[in-house]
């Protein structure tokens, strides 16, 4: 799992942050403290085998708001297969705004004061923009833990195609969480891609029952930009207990 902000495609308005989003949408899993909601750079992790879960934030911006749902699921194999999407609400109307299909896999997991690498690829849609409007992407999620999981830092760099114009795009993330209790984290970042000014974002996330459930929220801009491209976000995780195989 959002690119100048707005951009026009086959007559609908679609939010270059909420594209980058959904480009890394990341996973959430027990195994080590590592990116998750809210973070927009993805780690070198997946949900936990034999488990899912549920992402859902809402991103809030000066003149509309996306509500986001990204349930994910791995059936207990090295692939997280993620399938969501969101809803757009203007002053005018509320719309599905895009759909997103990812799979995940890693080379190696990340481990406590370790560092991991994998790989994630998948398609983004908007149903409102017409046939053929959307965007394929792949990417290499990396990450490294120092200090007992106190520090972690994720780097992406990957691809993205914008159909129907056929445009190539690098994209690009570089993140670092900073636990401050037992169940809390700092996280900040920066992300974009090989065009336009880079985009910025500060946020914290606390676990409201261990591995299972938490609470997030965060603040975006894009570097020197006003008031008009910021935005703001509040979201809740839920990890599913391993089920039966």
């Amino acid at each position: 799992m959002r690119f100048d902000l707005t951009v026009v495609r086959a007559g609908a308005r679609a939010d270059k942050v909420a594209i980058l989003v959904a480009v890394f949408a990341a996973g959430w899993h027990d195994q080590v403290a590592h990116a998750g909601r809210p973070m927009v750079t993805d780690d070198a992790g997946l949900v936990e085998a034999r488990s899912c879960q549920i992402e859902a934030w809402a991103q809030i911006r000066r003149d509309s708001s996306d509500y986001w749902a990204l349930p994910a699921c791995n059936f207990g194999g090295n692939l997280e297969i993620a399938l969501g999407g969101a809803l757009t609400r203007d002053a005018s109307r509320t719309q599905t705004s895009a759909v997103v299909l990812q799979g995940k896999t890693l080379f190696r997991p990340l481990q406590t004061n370790g560092w991991g690498i994998g790989l994630a690829a998948g398609t983004v849609r908007y149903p409102q923009a017409g046939a053929g409007a959307g965007d394929w992407y792949a990417y290499v999620p990396a990450s490294l833990s120092l200090r007992d999981d106190a520090v972690v830092v994720h780097a992406n760099l990957g691809w993205l195609r914008t159909e129907p114009i056929r445009r190539d795009s690098l994209t690009w993330g570089l993140g670092a969480e900073l636990r401050v209790t037992a169940g809390t984290w700092v996280i900040a970042e920066t992300f974009g891609e090989d065009r336009g000014r880079p985009f910025h974002q500060l946020g914290l996330r606390h676990e409201l029952v261990r591995n299972r459930v938490q609470l997030d929220a965060s603040y975006g801009n894009r570097n020197g930009a006003g008031r008009d491209e910021r935005w703001f976000t509040v979201g809740l995780v839920w990890i599913s207990p391993p089920f039966q195989p």
